[in-house]
């Protein structure tokens, strides 16, 4: 459970990582893209593994996957200005 865990948090900075080398200009700051990433990839392996049960190792590390990346999603910001009308057009 503990090398579950920690896998899961590596998988969480590996994904903050691609983020912030990827989309640095529409993500808040480094140390909150981090915490996302891991905190997300922890919550998923704990759904996860708490859905399947112990020995589906595979399974929970693709749960944290998808929490984490799920998390990290939605901290990106609209990448140009947004066009605001004062009458709808």
């Amino acid at each position: 459970m503990i090398l579950e865990a920690l896998g899961s948090a590596v998988i969480g900075l590996v994904l903050a990582w691609a983020a912030l080398h990827r989309l640095a200009h529409r993500l808040p700051t480094r140390l909150m893209v981090f915490a996302t990433g891991v905190a997300g990839a922890l919550f998923g392996d704990f759904v996860t593994h708490s859905a399947l049960g112990p020995g589906s190792l595979v399974a929970s590390l693709v749960g944290a996957a998808i929490v984490s990346a799920a998390s990290l999603s939605l901290l990106l910001r609209p990448a140009g200005r947004l066009r605001r009308r004062s009458a709808p057009a």
